[in-house]
Formats: C-alpha cells, structure tokens, sequence
C-alpha cells in the first residue's frame, strides 16, 4: 500500500491533483488527520510494545501462532512510531523531510500492509494444518522451519513494496499567495503505471491472501464439526477476530483502489469527491495497526483481574498454546487438536485437565 492518504489524507491519485494540495493547505483537514493519528500514535506505539514484552519476557514456550503474533505486533508497532513524521506532515502542511526520506516512509508503511496481511495468512494457514493435517504439522514444524518462513515471509514483503519507492517523490506547489510547500506524493507519468501499483497491492495484498484465509477456515470449521470437538472452536476465535477487523479496516481502501483502476482502464468515473472518500478510507486502514492489542485486550479480561500485567501472555498461552514435542526445538499441534483426535476414540480423554483443558 502506498499510505499515500496520509499524505495528507487525500489518497493515492494517478495524475496531479488540485485537491491534493488543497487537503493538506485545509485547516481542517489537516487538524482532523493530525488528531486522528495523534491518537493512533498514543494507542497503537503501547499497545503493540506491550504485545512484545508479554511474549518476549512472559513466555517461554511460544507457539507458532505466537510467534506470528509477535512479528505482527512489531510490524504494526514500528508503523505506529512512523506516525509522528505524518503528524508533524499535518501539522505543518508541508513536507520538510527531504525525497528520500518521503520515498522510504512510504515504501515501509506499504511494507507494512504486505507484513500484516501476510502474516494473518500464515495463523490461518497454521490453524489448517493443525486441525486437518495434525500428525503431518508435528513431524514438519519445527523451530527452524518457522523461522525461515517468517524470515522468507519478510523478504518477499520488502521486495514487492518496491513500487512504492518508485512511484513517490517530493512536489514542490506555490499557491495564489505565492507561499511555497512541499507535498509527498505519488509520481505516476503513465495510466499503466496507475494500474500496475494499485491493481497489484489489492489483488496481493488483499484479494489473493483472503482466498487463502476464507478457504482456510471454511474447511477448519467443517472438521471441527465432524469432529463435534467444540473446545476447538474458542481457540480460533481470537484469530478469526484479527483477520475479519483487518478486513473490515482495508476492504473500503482497496474497493477504491480497484475504482481508480477502472477509471483508467475504461471512461468510467466516479461522480464524487475521491479525495475525502480517500481521506475516510486510508485513515481506516492506517488505524487498523492499533486494533490488535484492543483486541487481545478484550479477549484476556477474564485475566486480567487474576494475572496483573502478565494477563496478555496468559491468554496467549491458554488459548494460542502448542504442545511440544520431546525435543526441544519442535513445535507442536495444539494441545485440543491432538485432542480432538483421541476424543473420537476415548471422549473422557480430552476433558481432564491433565490434557490441557482450560476451561
């Protein structure tokens, strides 16, 4: 994603706008945006830290749907701190950070959808093969393996973000009054290459990764039925959350995006005011970054009374927890997959605490 709403809060657009600048040289606008992001900033930065420290000083067997918990929260809490550059952008209404610093921005805030979405692909995906292929993820998911998808998972995001390094740079405007600013926006010199970005950052960035998750859970939810295990169905809760907010947050922004690719591959257009549309949607998305520990929040406040501070690494490890293995560097299945399969044979089984049972 190119974040180019942020910039300020007018979206991404093919050509040179008049209402581009008019947004950012708008009081009230910009006054709006700057105290929309202000609170994300004090929200999201926290919140996503707070995320980090329970996993990485609270738990000491993590997951695998923890560890992808702890990149995502570092993921979106280094864009909340990017924040405070699109603040002072706001505030000041004119770009004061230089070409290279307004191409690197936006080149890591379109990293970071890439990062999120992905990210969500992959704890879905894990719950899959945990639920159908329980026996198949015990042998293949080890600690090693693990961290080289994660690893392999960021390269291909830095990688396909690269039109947003490109497809950026400084303008310099002067008004009527002859006052001189300076807006970070998109460069694009060809209709293809309008086209080429917005088209590709929705259907990777959202299109493809949904079809994935949405096929994914389809068929978890048909095994937990057959299996009647119901425990199951309390431990996808938290992550079947994660992926419909981010849904919610970024499906206007690439509705828009696929408007603005229609409008330049045919002589359709859109009768309205794209530039506020933009402002609406883009500022949804950015806002998503900050959701997760709200929602993590929400889902550990039977914790919180009993746990303190250390009530999010509870939660994580009561309901996203992984048996392991007698060796120390795998990771496991679930505890209530692997007992969901004895439970079909021995139904007292899975429900003594000895098994994990933690309700």
């Amino acid at each position: 994603m190119s974040y180019s709403s942020l910039s300020p809060l007018t979206g991404p657009n093919p050509t040179p706008d008049p209402d581009d600048e008019n947004a950012v040289q708008n009081n009230y606008s910009s006054a709006i945006g700057a105290l929309i992001l202000s609170l994300v900033f004090l929200l999201g930065v926290p919140g996503n830290l707070f995320i980090v420290w329970s996993i990485l000083a609270r738990i000491r067997q993590r997951s695998v749907t923890t560890l992808l918990i702890l990149n995502l929260a570092c993921a979106d809490g280094f864009l909340m701190a990017l924040s405070i550059f699109f603040i002072i952008y706001l505030a000041m209404r004119t770009w004061i950070f230089g070409n290279a610093m307004c191409k690197i921005l936006f080149y890591l805030c379109n990293s970071n959808m890439y990062a999120s979405i992905f990210l969500i692909t992959l704890m879905s995906v894990h719950r899959f093969l945990a639920v159908v292929f329980p026996h198949t993820l015990y042998r293949l998911i080890t600690r090693k393996v693990v961290r080289r998808v994660i690893l392999g998972t960021w390269v291909l995001v830095m990688v396909i973000s690269i039109p947003s390094l490109v497809f950026r740079d400084v303008k310099k405007e002067t008004d009527e009054m002859n006052r001189t600013t300076y807006l970070c926006a998109p460069n694009h010199t060809l209709r293809k290459h309008v086209r080429f970005q917005y088209a590709f950052e929705t259907v990777a960035g959202f299109i493809i990764p949904y079809a994935i998750i949405i096929t994914s859970y389809v068929v978890i939810l048909k095994r937990l039925r057959e299996t009647k295990f119901q425990r199951n169905v309390r431990n996808e809760k938290l992550i079947l959350t994660i992926v419909i907010t981010f849904g919610l947050f970024w499906l206007p922004y690439h509705v828009i995006n696929m408007v603005q690719v229609c409008e330049e591959v045919s002589t359709f257009h859109v009768q309205t005011d794209m530039v506020y549309i933009r402002a609406v949607t883009s500022t949804l998305a950015f806002i998503s970054s900050c959701a997760n520990p709200v929602l993590y929040t929400f889902a550990g406040k039977s914790y919180i009374k009993k746990n303190g501070f250390a009530f999010m690494a509870k939660l994580f490890e009561g309901t996203l927890s992984d048996q392991t293995g007698t060796k120390s560097t795998r990771l496991t299945t679930y505890d209530n997959v692997r007992e969901s399969n004895v439970d079909c044979q021995n139904p007292t089984v899975a429900s003594t605490p000895e098994n994990g049972n933690l309700e």
